[in-house]
């Protein structure tokens, strides 16, 4: 697929901070939308229906995507909690919607990864997508696991998934970490046209803003057509870090799990 007007897709976690901005983007580009989130969201236009459907709830999702022409899966627990609800939620709901996609015979799922799959390398590492999984939480581990799924159904059973490895979603950077991990606004929905259209059957990149310090690599974006065009370096000179810090930051210190553990 090399454009999305006219087409139809299917967005999971609709009601999020980067499902409202990503569908309204969408809109404008003539893409019909089916939006759905356990949350109520309003419809952004004419193009976008909005209904509510769990993620847990298998035939549920085959009936809401099929005639789809394929799925942006921003759906699931989007921070660390425990890992019991991460597994349920962001894992096995991630598996319920790779197999009603197959079920249904829609052809690509976009999947919602995340940064922190990564985090516990140093800021003095070059990271990309070929390099092993280092999550910084049980977060990370269920986007590693959820990444699995995504080769398994396109390896196996012929269905184009491309992950995105978000960055910090923010209108600015507001810290010394995101000066190399900032996602804007528009990079994010740059990049996630890039993997609605692109030609590559599966692919894994970053979706991070073209920071001047920037710690992820960009040419796994560039090769499926993911050009940003924002700098955090346009609000300030980046802070120093030091090269050990871990990239995760607070997300990597072992609190920020344990705290979030059945008591």
């Amino acid at each position: 697929m090399t454009t999305i007007e006219g087409s139809r897709w299917v967005i999971t976690g609709a009601a999020g901070t980067i499902g409202a901005a990503l569908r309204s983007a969408l809109a404008d580009r003539g893409v019909d939308l089916v939006s759905t989130d356990l949350r109520s969201a309003a419809p952004v236009g004419p193009r976008d229906t909005v209904t509510i459907v769990d993620l847990s709830d298998l035939e549920a999702l085959v009936d809401l995507i099929a005639g789809a022409d394929g799925v942006v899966h921003l759906g699931g627990i989007a921070d660390e909690a425990d890992f019991h609800d991460l597994a349920e939620v962001n894992i096995v709901g991630t598996y319920h919607v790779l197999e009603a996609a197959r079920r249904a015979g829609v052809p690509r799922v976009v999947f919602a990864s995340s940064n922190r799959l990564t985090g516990m390398y140093s800021a003095g590492d070059d990271v990309s997508p070929d390099l092993p999984p280092r999550p910084d939480g049980f977060y990370g581990v269920s986007k590693v696991a959820a990444e699995a799924l995504c080769r398994l159904y396109a390896d196996k059973f012929g269905l184009s998934t491309i992950s995105l490895r978000i960055g910090s979603y923010e209108e600015r950077p507001g810290s010394p970490r995101e000066q190399r991990t900032w996602l804007s606004p528009a990079d994010a929905v740059r990049a996630f046209v890039a993997a609605m259209t692109t030609e590559q059957h599966t692919a894994v990149f970053y979706a991070v803003s073209d920071n001047h310090d920037r710690w992820w690599d960009l040419q796994a974006g560039r090769s499926v057509g993911y050009e940003p065009r924002d700098d955090a370096a346009r609000w300030g000179t980046p802070a120093h870090v030091d090269a050990e810090m871990l990239q995760g930051g607070v997300y990597a210190t072992p609190e920020y799990s344990t705290d979030r553990m059945r008591r």
